[in-house]
C-alpha cells in the first residue's frame, strides 16, 4: 500500500523540480547577457592582464615569461614610476576634497533653489557627459595665453595672465580645474541624497532652537553619509584613471609635471609597446587603488551610518 502512494506521489515531485528548475534557467538566460559581458569584457582582460604582467611581451616578436621581474624592476630601477606616482597622488590629495566640496554646494544650493531648478540641474550637469577631447578643446581655448578667455577676463583687473599650461607649477593646477568640470554626476548624488532627508528632523530641530549650521552638521551631513562615502570612493578611483586631460592637454608636460601615473602605463603600452610592463603597472595601480578604497571603507565606520544599523541597535535595546 505504501508502494503504492509512494508510486503515485513520484510524477508530482519530479514535475515540481522541473518546473523550479525551469524557472531558474528563464531567470539565468534572462542575465546571461551581463554575464556573457562580464566574462569576455571584464574578468576575461582582467585575467588576462595578470597573465601579461608576467611576461616580457612586445607587441611583435616572442614573448618570454619573466615571473616577478616587471613589478621588480618597476619598484626598485624605474625613477619614473615613482615621480608619475607621486604626481597623481599630489593630484587626488588635491581634487577628491574639492570635487565632494564643491559638489555638496552645488547640490545644496540645488536643493534650496526654488526658481528654474530643472534649467540649472541640466545646466551643472551636462558638462559632465561632454566627451574628453571635446573638454580638452575647449579648456585648450580657455587656458591660452595669447587669446584665453580665463586671461582676458584677468585682464579687465589689471592682472597679467599667466603661461597656464606652460609654467610646471601651474600645469596641474589647469588639469585640477579642467577636470572639475565633469563634477555634475556627483552633484546630482548628493542632491539626490539631500532630497531623501526627512523634512521633518529640520522641522524638529528649528522648534528646538537649533541653529542652522548645527542642523547641517548634527542632520545633513551624517544623512548624506552613505553618499558622502560613494563619492569619496569613486573620486580617487577617478582621480588615479587620470589621463585623457593630461595626455591631451599637456602631453604630459611640461618638465614632466602633468606625468600622471595613467599616463607611464599608457606610454609603457602604446608608445614602447612593453605590453607586459604596462600590465605589471596597471595592476600596481589596481593594487593602490583598492587598499585605498579598503582604508576609506574601514575608517568609514567612524562617521558613516547606515539606516538599517539604527533601527537594529533600537531593536536591541527594545529587547
Amino acid at each position: 500500500m505504501d508502494m503504492t502512494y509512494a508510486t503515485a506521489a513520484e510524477p508530482t515531485v519530479v514535475k515540481r523540480k522541473r518546473s523550479g528548475f525551469a524557472r531558474h534557467i528563464a531567470a539565468y538566460l534572462f542575465i546571461s547577457p551581463w554575464i556573457l559581458g562580464f566574462l569576455f569584457f571584464t574578468l576575461g582582460p582582467l585575467v588576462f592582464s595578470l597573465t601579461m604582467s608576467f611576461y616580457d611581451w612586445p607587441v611583435v616578436g616572442e614573448r618570454s615569461f619573466v615571473g616577478l621581474e616587471n613589478y621588480r624592476s618597476m619598484l626598485f630601477e624605474d625613477p619614473q614610476f615613482w615621480e608619475s606616482l607621486w604626481i597623481t597622488v599630489k593630484f587626488a590629495a588635491i581634487y577628491v576634497p574639492f570635487n565632494i566640496v564643491m559638489s555638496f554646494l552645488l547640490a545644496l544650493m540645488l536643493h534650496h533653489i526654488t526658481f528654474a531648478s530643472g534649467f540649472f540641474r541640466t545646466a551643472f550637469y551636462l558638462p559632465s557627459v561632454i566627451s574628453g577631447v571635446a573638454l580638452v578643446t575647449i579648456w585648450s581655448w580657455i587656458y591660452s595665453r595669447e587669446y584665453g578667455l580665463l586671461n582676458f577676463m584677468l585682464s579687465f583687473v589689471g592682472i597679467e595672465g599667466p603661461n597656464w599650461l606652460g609654467d610646471p607649477n601651474l600645469a596641474i593646477v589647469a588639469i585640477i580645474i579642467a577636470s572639475l568640470w565633469g563634477l555634475g554626476g556627483t552633484m546630482l548624488i548628493l542632491l539626490t541624497g539631500l532630497k531623501a532627508i526627512p523634512k521633518e528632523l529640520y522641522e524638529a530641530a528649528t522648534v528646538s532652537g537649533v541653529p542652522g549650521w548645527a542642523q547641517m552638521l548634527f542632520i545633513t551631513l551624517p544623512m548624506l553619509g552613505p553618499m558622502l562615502l560613494f563619492t569619496f570612493i569613486t573620486s580617487i578611483i577617478s582621480a588615479f584613471q587620470q589621463l585623457t586631460i593630461a595626455l591631451l592637454l599637456t602631453k604630459g608636460g611640461p618638465l614632466g609635471s602633468t606625468y600622471f601615473f595613467a599616463m607611464y602605463i599608457y606610454d609603457n603600452a602604446f608608445k614602447y609597446f612593453d605590453m607586459g610592463y604596462a600590465a605589471a603597472g596597471s595592476w600596481v595601480m589596481f593594487i593602490i587603488v583598492l587598499l585605498l578604497s579598503l582604508g576609506v571603507m574601514r575608517w568609514s565606520a567612524a562617521w558613516v551610518y547606515y539606516e538599517g544599523e539604527v533601527r537594529q541597535n533600537d531593536g536591541e535595546h527594545n529587547a
